[in-house]
């Protein structure tokens, strides 16, 4: 297999992802990255559960956590009686699957494809946590070509030479979109919203762009309607955690102001990622609300007095009017025809 994640970022490396061996899981710890290259180590799949809860990895990283842990409750529950190692296999799926509640969709589908998969090799005698890994691995693979695509239709809307601005950590598009730049010979410089209170711009996206040789700027949460001003930006882009099918865009907390300052400037939003048919309207999607702890604290240091409230919704919501096109690995939509991406 040739792996799509040949030279992509460190971090988008596979292995350095979240990466099933031995009967652990080590997930890169994306909540303390670039600062400290360390992983958290499962020892058992609600580990791993328990890790996508805790923010451990963000993005696109769940996804492929959520996958070696099924590879990993497989392995704990190999030693069962057939029907007893289904029931267990279904229980792992589901735990892992609703580790954090707005992305729980996607995650049921991965996981239940996997547990087919244990269902299939359960019945032929095959290994379940070996074909599980293997799926896994392909499926991720063929999850980076999709997204090497996107990235492609996404830098073809981007100057000779301009500036893009970002949010939050779309993951590997963020790779593609610097490699497609790169391949193309466009000259663009990124500049990236930090995204507290977990700083995954400042950490994650500028990483992965630095990483990779492009040319970054990292500006604070309050910044992004004067810099696209200043420092004329041809194009704001974000991947988002769910795009409904009626066109909204569910992406972390802060996205919407972004796009309320380019609509005013007259700056086109493009945003990544797939429609999803099991989100037919807004009303669908539950927006996770995290501890407001984090709201009162940064980098492990409180910075609002004791007895200040805190509040910390995860995500807002785009509405479609402010989306000028979806991008897929198909093309790019209008975000008020998304029923022709699935046709």
């Amino acid at each position: 297999m040739k792996r799509a994640d040949k030279d992509l970022a460190f971090m988008l490396q596979y292995e350095n992802v979240a990466w099933y061996e031995t009967g652990m899981v080590k997930i890169l710890d994306r909540r303390v990255y670039p600062n400290e290259v360390s992983y958290v180590v499962c020892e058992n799949h609600r580990e791993v559960a328990q890790a996508i809860t805790d923010m451990v990895t963000q993005s696109g990283g769940p996804f492929l956590a959520a996958g070696m842990g099924m590879v990993l409750a497989a392995k704990e529950g190999q030693d069962k009686k057939e029907k007893d190692f289904l029931k267990y296999m279904k229980e792992s799926a589901y735990r892992l699957s609703h580790a954090r509640p707005t992305t729980s969709e996607k995650m049921v589908k991965i996981v239940n494809e996997l547990y087919d998969v244990a269902k299939k090799a359960a019945k032929s005698g095959k290994k379940a946590d070996e074909e599980i890994f293997k799926r896994v691995v392909e499926n991720t693979n063929k999850k980076y070509e999709r997204i090497s695509k996107t990235g492609k239709h996404l830098v073809d809307k981007f100057p000779e030479k301009g500036a893009v601005m970002t949010q939050c950590f779309g993951e590997t598009v963020v790779g593609f979109m610097v490699y497609e730049c790169q391949k193309n010979n466009k000259d663009i410089k990124f500049f990236c919203p930090e995204t507290r209170p977990y700083l995954q711009g400042a950490r994650l996206t500028a990483s992965v762009i630095k990483d990779m040789d492009g040319d970054v700027t990292v500006i604070t949460d309050n910044m992004p309607g004067y810099v696209m001003k200043k420092q004329n930006i041809d194009v704001f882009t974000s991947a988002a955690d769910v795009i409904t099918l009626d066109g909204n865009v569910v992406n972390k907390i802060g996205t919407f102001q972004i796009a309320l300052s380019a609509n005013y400037y007259g700056v086109p939003y493009l945003v990544t990622g797939a429609p999803d048919k099991k989100h037919p309207n807004i009303d669908s999607v539950n927006i996770e609300e995290r501890d407001p702890e984090f709201v009162l604290h940064a980098m492990g240091r409180r910075t609002a007095m004791k007895g200040v409230k805190g509040y910390y919704p995860a995500f807002d919501i785009t509405p479609p009017s402010m989306v000028n096109g979806v991008v897929t690995e198909k093309g790019i939509y209008s975000s008020f025809d998304l029923e022709s991406y699935l046709k």
